[in-house]
């Protein structure tokens, strides 16, 4: 399943929105290790997406 996921901060929030994953993730894993897991495939997912996009435009020179 795939979903459009919308931030006026661009890829840089999405980076955020993993990195709080993987953070509570860390949290998770003896109490609740399966959420834990699920929280680590989330971010991967969203990760390997922001890989895939087009680099940004350099700097323009005149």
């Amino acid at each position: 399943m795939a979903a459009l996921l919308r931030l006026p901060g661009g890829a840089s929030e999405a980076s955020e929105i993993v990195e709080a994953l993987l953070v509570a993730a860390g949290t998770r894993d003896t109490t609740a290790p399966k959420l834990a897991a699920r929280w680590r495939q989330i971010a991967d997912d969203i990760g390997d997406a922001l890989d895939q996009l087009p680099a940004p435009p350099g700097p323009q020179h005149d």
